[in-house]
């Protein structure tokens, strides 16, 4: 059970200097708190040492993965500084500094690169902690505009983890439902089975009133429970009062205290420390055998890969050669895939490839189509204006057709308008091909060379069918404008347009009565005189009149 912790650690280190995670979920525990919570006093109490940088504003600016050792000498390692001891404090603290600088640089910016310090010490019981920065809402000085977001999805990247264990502290002076730590530390445990709460500054709350509710877990249950501290005030600090006098203080305050007097030895740091040492053992025990089995999965289908490598020779020029050519083989299988809609892997976040392409063809096209401005009281005037340019001087007569002249000049104007949604067009599928090109070029990102010399030469190539299709577009245009042929059946012509005029009106009134009554034709012979009635039927095709009764009556 004692090697348990060593063992994690290792592993830490190990991740640590391979530059990832191997996703592997650790077991550990993160220490989560708002600026000025009293998260640097808790570590420093731990350690029973002054090593924390310390100031206004953002301090803690990348995780610290402390590993605390049981020991019999007192000294501290960092991960990046193998090899070097170091027994005096300060310099820990300015090298924890020096490193938080070298890598967000001096503008108070973050980074979620950790740094691994080890300290060895007879005064400590073997624990791992990880210090995340505190949570803030303002920016300071030169830092993002989004620093409050950052460092929230930097504390979400660790406390999500099921094999985390969360340390939340929440200084005893401020609203319990307004604390940011047991916040975050809901939204990923909201049962509370993996936090464990931690109330500070009890000393400093107004006369009066106590936080007894709350550290017997009555007011926000958590099953870990919550664990009071008394840290050192600034005024502490600046004073340089020694650690060991500030936890026989603290011992006193608790015992002294009415409030807390029956709980004494359930607070203070020493139980923190054995509390956090006994529950980290045993979710490490608890996690072991899931852990041991994702570890065993995982180094099988490394070997697997490996094993393809196993009689690679570097330097063997046909091996290269061969490497090479797979690659490129692989990176336009890729592509084709991509573009044909027969890929692996099918992404369901949005449309790429070929489907954007099909996209862009049939729905972005015509919408653009769509967007021409087409101003109908503009388009009359202009055509008012070519129909008197082409009649000159003459007087302009109604007439029932545009002059061919200006029906063509009208037109074409129109049709060199499709340039620009066409050129659009072919823009937005070579990008999307561009994109494509990079998507398909990750897989050769272990050689950075040969990843960069593949999307420029295939990118270039695009570009150059780019400017055929653009000057192959244009003169199509061109073209449609240079003749316009108005004798094509798509355009009604004068002859086509009585045609249907006719076929139109023969369809809709048929052999339609139009009129029927009585006819009085008179004169109708030169030598008999006088009139006669007859009984007339108007149809849209005939005249018919009858004078026999019978037919009458039937008509």
């Amino acid at each position: 059970m004692e090697g348990l912790i060593p063992l994690v650690n290792r592993l830490q280190d190990a991740f640590a200097a391979l530059g990832q995670n191997c996703l592997l979920d650790l077991p550990q525990i993160a220490v989560v708190g708002g600026q000025s919570a009293g998260k640097s006093s808790v570590l420093e109490n731990c350690v029973s040492r002054d090593f924390l940088p310390r100031g206004s504003g953002i301090v803690t600016r990348r995780p610290l993965v402390l590993q605390l050792i049981t020991a019999k000498t007192e000294y501290a390692e960092f991960l990046h500084c193998k090899g070097k001891k170091f027994t005096d404090f300060d310099e820990v603290r300015q090298e924890i500094e020096v490193e938080t600088d070298r890598v967000t640089g001096m503008n108070k910016g973050i980074s979620s690169v950790p740094i691994n310090l080890r300290i060895y010490s007879p005064h400590v019981l073997s624990l791992t902690l990880i210090d995340l920065p505190g949570i803030t809402k303002v920016p300071v000085g030169d830092q993002p505009p989004d620093i409050e977001q950052q460092i929230r999805d930097m504390i979400m990247q660790f406390i999500s983890r099921e094999n985390c264990l969360i340390l939340a502290v929440t200084p005893a002076n401020t609203d319990l439902a307004n604390s940011d730590a047991l916040k975050l530390a809901k939204e990923v445990d909201p049962q509370g089975l993996r936090t464990i709460g931690v109330i500070t500054k009890l000393d400093l709350m107004d006369e009066g009133t106590d936080a007894r509710e709350v550290l017997e877990n009555k007011l926000l249950p958590l099953r870990r429970g919550y664990i009071g501290v008394v840290n050192r005030s600034q005024k502490d600090i600046d004073g340089k009062k020694d650690i060991k006098a500030a936890l026989l203080a603290e011992r006193k305050f608790f015992l002294s205290h009415p409030s807390y007097r029956h709980m004494a030895d359930r607070m203070g740091t020493p139980y923190l420390q054995k509390v956090l040492n006994q529950q980290l053992t045993n979710h490490i025990r608890d996690t072991l055998p899931a852990f041991r089995s994702k570890l065993q999965s995982q180094l099988l289908s490394i070997e697997h890969e490996v094993e393809v490598y196993k009689n690679f020779r570097p330097e063997d020029p046909t091996r290269k050669t061969k490497a090479l050519l797979q690659m490129v083989q692989q990176f336009s299988v890729d592509f084709e895939k991509r573009i044909e809609g027969s890929g692996d892997q099918v992404d369901t976040l949005e449309l790429s490839g070929g489907a954007k392409i099909n996209r862009i063809f049939h729905e972005r096209f015509p919408f653009e189509l769509v967007k021409m401005e087409f101003n109908e009281k503009e388009l009359r005037r202009e055509i008012s204006y070519a129909i008197k340019n082409i009649h000159g001087i003459r007087q302009v007569l109604p007439c029932l057709f545009t002059p061919d002249m200006a029906f063509e000049a009208i037109v074409k104007k129109q049709i060199v308008k499709l340039k620009g949604p066409c050129l659009k067009s072919v823009d937005l599928v070579m990008q999307e091909l561009i994109n494509t090109v990079k998507k398909c070029t990750k897989k050769l990102a272990t050689y950075p060379r040969l990843c960069e010399e593949t999307e420029r030469i295939v990118a270039g190539y695009i570009r150059e069918r780019e400017e055929k299709t653009k000057d192959q577009m244009l003169l199509l245009i061109d073209i449609q404008v240079s003749y316009i042929n108005t004798n094509h059946e798509d355009f009604i012509g004068f002859a086509n347009a009585q045609q249907r005029s006719s076929q139109v009106n023969k369809s809709a009134v048929g052999n339609q009565v139009i009129r029927k009554g009585w006819l009085t034709i008179n004169n109708i012979g030169i030598m008999k005189g006088g009139s006669k009635e007859y009984w007339f039927v108007l149809t849209a095709e005939s005249l018919s009149w009858y004078k026999d009764d019978e037919v009458r009556k039937e008509k």
